[in-house]
């Protein structure tokens, strides 16, 4: 029988990570990377039949880890044959659909935010990828350690240091979210790729997995396949506690109501709203609950 994956990478919120388990119940798999550095009790998680759980990186925010988090979860996924679609979330998203929306969905097709970075607006990307950032050997969430990592970028700049790129490096370079919904197929070829060099060049980038995954596919053969739509939610405009928003009840109506939405972020486990979402798609699911 033809499973889904749910691929999280999280540092936090263990109550979040069994309430999203129980709620998808035995139709999809789990695949859990937790930061090396939080204190989560994974043996909990790993009571769980359809649960892979791995505290296999540290991951810093904006470092390469998470890119690499997010291949090794990736790669262990494919191993399992059931598997035939894929999501990529955070331990901060939750569903707004039924179960049954999510097992009807047309797998046939890829669902990725893109852009290609070009131009004016493409400037601040194509810094990420043309300085050393160094966001794996200083925590950017502490204020001293973000000091170093932006004196070291303005000082390449003064000093015109810029990283080159290998001969064979894409020549239209996409970004986008982070988070996406993808077939068996097109998760193969970006983990399959041959060239190990294209990885490898990500190094050092900030946010390097916001230029991986768009890069590969949208300068492949499954350009023809890809919806752009990664099929979640964001607030950017609010502001409430942070970029996105943190969600709260007085979105519930609108998140419902969206039709191609499938995930919202970011929800804290104990907001009403989720309480909500659980009440609502446990309402409207039959195979699973």
């Amino acid at each position: 029988m033809n499973k889904q994956a749910i691929l999280i990478t999280a540092y936090k919120d263990l109550y979040s990570l069994r309430q999203l388990i129980t709620l998808f119940g035995n139709n999809f798999n789990f695949y859990i990377h937790i930061d090396k550095k939080s204190k989560i009790d994974t043996d909990i998680l790993k009571q769980f039949d359809n649960v892979f759980v791995s505290k296999k990186y540290e991951v810093n925010w904006g470092g390469f880890n998470h890119l690499k988090a997010i291949l090794f979860l990736s790669k262990i996924a494919l191993e399992n044959n059931e598997n035939s679609f894929f999501h990529l979330i955070t331990g901060e998203d939750f569903p707004v659909k039924s179960i049954e929306e999510f097992l009807i969905l047309d797998q046939s097709k890829n669902y990725l935010d893109y852009f290609e970075v070009t131009g004016e607006s493409g400037k601040v990307w194509f810094d990420r990828l043309s300085s050393f950032h160094l966001y794996d050997f200083f925590n950017a969430k502490i204020e001293k350690q973000k000091y170093y990592i932006d004196i070291l970028v303005r000082l390449q700049r003064k000093y015109k240091i810029k990283r080159s790129y290998p001969d064979d490096f894409p020549k239209k370079i996409y970004a986008g979210s982070t988070y996406w919904s993808l077939n068996r197929d097109a998760l193969e070829y970006v983990i399959n790729y041959p060239d190990k060099s294209f990885l490898n060049r990500f190094r050092y980038t900030f946010c390097a997995e916001e230029f991986y995954f768009q890069t590969l596919l949208l300068n492949s053969h499954w350009y023809d396949t890809i919806v752009k739509n990664n099929l979640r939610y964001y607030d950017w405009d609010s502001g409430r506690g942070g970029y996105p928003a943190f969600l709260d009840e007085t979105d519930f109506d609108k998140l419902i109501a969206l039709k191609d939405c499938f995930f919202a972020r970011k929800i804290k486990s104990d907001s009403v709203l989720k309480e909500m979402l659980v009440k609502y798609i446990s309402s409207n699911s039959h195979n699973n609950i």
